[in-house]
């Protein structure tokens, strides 16, 4: 397999040729009009990171929009309540890049940010996203690089938003943690999940 590795950019270009046009003029260096409406659309991003450790991606959600805006080269991130690995937050600490891809359910098109982060305990900050009278312990503050549309291709292809559910059949978050662990209880994780999840949400 070694012998047909790329290991040369220049092989590389040859081999997928010039980008289009409307590849190379969808960049803009921070919020336009419509790229902000669309990101204010979204919900759920994922967020990838890099650090000493390795790489990271995780999802993001809210039931408003996933980002603030705090100025047109600057996104506020909630960190809401998870299960404490912080990876996202560890890396963004020694590695300040960052990367989301924004999402909108029925949406073939996938928005991308990219730019640099740090971790802010501010109050003014973490007061901006009060829900139910909690906050969220840190906020993530986004300095764009770059925002651009990504191609539909690959949504299209998965069939993402069809009305089918295809979750039948998959482990639970249980079976998963009692396949990692002997003796792991994965049954009762999984009925008391639920009730867990509403009172730990926010």
């Amino acid at each position: 397999m070694a012998d047909h590795v790329v290991n040369d950019v220049f092989e590389l270009e040859a081999l997928y040729g010039t980008p289009g046009k409307a590849s190379l003029i969808k960049v803009a260096p921070q919020l336009t009009p419509l790229y902000r409406k669309w990101i204010m659309a979204s919900r759920f991003c994922v967020v990838s990171t890099v650090g000493p450790d390795g790489t990271d991606g995780s999802p993001r959600g809210d039931d408003g929009p996933v980002v603030q805006e705090l100025d047109a080269q600057t996104l506020l991130l909630p960190d809401w309540r998870g299960n404490n690995r912080i990876d996202t937050l560890r890396n963004i600490v020694n590695d300040g890049r960052i990367s989301l891809m924004f999402v909108v359910p029925g949406s073939d098109n996938v928005i991308r940010v990219n730019g640099t982060a740090v971790v802010s305990l501010a109050p003014y900050l973490l007061g901006r996203f009060t829900q139910n009278g909690r906050q969220p312990r840190s906020v993530v503050v986004i300095k764009i690089t770059e925002v651009y549309s990504q191609c539909a291709r690959a949504l299209i292809r998965a069939r993402l938003w069809s009305s089918d559910d295809e979750s039948a059949g998959l482990p639970t978050i249980g079976e998963l943690l009692a396949e990692q662990e002997a003796g792991f209880d994965g049954t009762e994780y999984d009925a008391e999940w639920a009730g867990r999840a509403a009172k730990t949400m926010w």
